[in-house]
């Protein structure tokens, strides 16, 4: 086995296991009993108190790298001192000092222009396991010079008062050192989006890459590109996961300057409420040894998983390599872009199944990045709440919302790339009444064959969509939502509230943008 010293990071009398497999990681974790095997084969863990981000934990450290770039603000880009920063890092690594400990060398971005080497130093083997299914692997065993550190330790609470954090769990991410401090948390998607956040401020800074969270797939035949831009329960991967097309990624992507869409990552993270066989077949049989399911409920006896029992969380997911789908573009990248969905949840029930966006419209949507929490997404939620989410991904996002716009803007500049909204929520007044699967499915996949090219169109009013009237294999009445409301009035009045609430967040970037972005915006008469 090849060796190092971890008393180069202050790290005293430790041990450690490097570069384990997943199969020697699972049989460590099942006899430590921090997890368990189910019948599929897949490991079960649970995250503990946390099951979900804590965004409002996450800090930047200002400095003079970060401190003209970063755009500050006190819910996700936090900004954290130095010096309370070295000295929570003696804390953290006096904690992990004397106990046995989970290192992994891995990198991020298929795209080997862009390749980021990363070492992570893990208090639990479970999290060890999460980054061998989530960053990209080197196919022989070997000691890297890492540009990075991660280091997971959920044992470890910090004292907010004395240590400068809100609370007693954080996410700190310091671009001098080039070290990521994760503690107090155990759910495994603070990792996954630490490394992403890290990405989104280098990649456009330092390479001219526009960092995109968004899935990605490629035709089989046409090798055309799509990209699926979504907030959680939009349905980004189970759409994106097309057994008619090779998976590029599922939810972190690069965009290079001439023109290669390439994936951050070597696996998926996916949340797996409610799947099943049928509806998301691709996902389904990534369900298998070597994958990682966190936060769900299974029969002791028959070991069997209960995938609709949401009774710890309903963000129960998933992890495991990307080669665990049949269908993947095996180098993870691709060009020729044709396609771009920008995916929402629509709680108000007023937005069209499918619209097709001019260049304003795209501009103006993406820098909102609109959706909805519905009830049980949060506490205290009890009816619809539209929310945004500056270009699809605000809490990851360490750069100001309109220099990413602008880096879409440059992208979408003289080409033919086709811009569409689909609506993944409801589409009628009736409570429950989301769009079907199949239905999305299809429009999707009529979008992509071009079909929708050639079809007549309509525009919708206020928000000055157009919508086609029709779609073959859709029934047409369920492509303009006014023809599933009873009560016109209050469709009416529904669509001019949520138009108002598009209007007043865009006053949040209207000083800085031009009429390129805000022609996109509602018209209320």
């Amino acid at each position: 086995m090849t060796s190092f010293s971890l008393e180069n990071y202050g790290i005293l009398n430790s041990s450690y296991n490097w570069q384990l497999t997943p199969y020697e990681l699972q049989k460590i974790i099942v006899q430590k009993k921090m997890g368990f095997e189910t019948k599929s084969g897949a490991l079960a863990i649970t995250t503990g108190f946390f099951t979900g981000r804590s965004p409002e934990d996450r800090f930047i450290v200002k400095d003079s790298i970060t401190e003209q770039k970063v755009w500050w603000d006190e819910k996700f880009n936090q900004s954290f001192d130095t010096e309370k920063f070295n000295d929570l890092y003696q804390k953290v690594v006096q904690y992990l000092s004397g106990k046995t400990l989970y290192i992994r060398d891995g990198y991020l971005c298929s795209d080997k222009r862009y390749q980021l080497n990363v070492r992570s130093i893990s208090e639990y083997p479970w999290s060890d396991l999460f980054i061998h299914n989530l960053f990209l692997r080197f196919s022989n065993l070997k000691i890297i010079s890492p540009d990075w550190l991660l280091f997971c330790v959920p044992g470890f609470q910090a004292n907010p008062i004395e240590d400068g954090t809100r609370n007693k769990n954080f996410s700190i991410l310091n671009f001098s050192k080039k070290i990521i401090l994760i503690g107090g948390s155990g759910y495994t998607g603070e990792i996954k989006k630490s490394i992403f956040s890290v990405l989104n401020f280098i990649l456009p800074i330092y390479k001219n890459v526009f960092p995109m969270h968004c899935a990605a797939n490629v035709g089989k035949c046409n090798k055309d590109t799509a990209l699926f831009f979504g907030l959680s329960g939009t349905g980004k991967t189970t759409i994106s996961n097309d057994v008619n097309r090779n998976l590029i990624g599922d939810d972190e992507h690069g965009w290079t300057y001439d023109d290669i869409i390439f994936n951050f990552e070597g696996g998926c993270y996916a949340k797996i409420l409610g799947i099943s066989q049928k509806n998301e077949p691709m996902i389904y049989h990534a369900i298998r040894k070597g994958a990682m399911l966190e936060n769900v409920i299974f029969d002791k006896k028959t070991r069997e998983v209960d995938f609709l029992n949401d009774t710890i969380t309903q963000n129960m997911r998933i992890s495991y390599p990307i080669y665990f789908i049949k269908n993947i573009e095996k180098k993870l990248l691709s060009s020729n872009i044709k396609n771009i969905f920008f995916l929402t949840y629509d709680a108000f029930g007023v937005l069209p199944p499918i619209s097709k966006l001019n260049r304003a419209q795209s501009y103006y949507y993406f820098l909102l990045g609109y959706t909805s929490k519905v009830a049980g997404t949060e506490l205290n939620i009890k009816n619809p709440k539209a929310t945004f989410s500056s270009c699809f991904g605000a809490p990851f996002m360490p750069l100001h919302p309109v220099k990413y716009t602008k880096m879409l803007m440059k992208k979408l500049d003289n080409t033919q790339i086709n811009v569409w909204m689909i609506n993944t929520g409801l589409i009628s007044e009736r409570t429950g009444c989301r769009i079907k699967l199949d239905d999305t499915r299809k429009i999707v996949q009529n979008a992509l064959n071009g079909i929708l090219s050639e079809v007549p169109y309509e525009k919708y009013p206020i928000f000055n969509f157009q919508i086609p009237k029709y779609c073959p294999g859709v029934f047409s009445n369920i492509l303009n939502p006014k023809n599933l409301w009873k009560n016109k009035k209050i469709y009416q009045d529904q669509i001019k509230i949520l138009a108002k609430k598009f209007i007043q967040h865009f006053n949040i970037y209207r000083q800085y943008t031009d009429e390129n972005i805000s022609s996109g915006e509602p018209i209320l008469e």
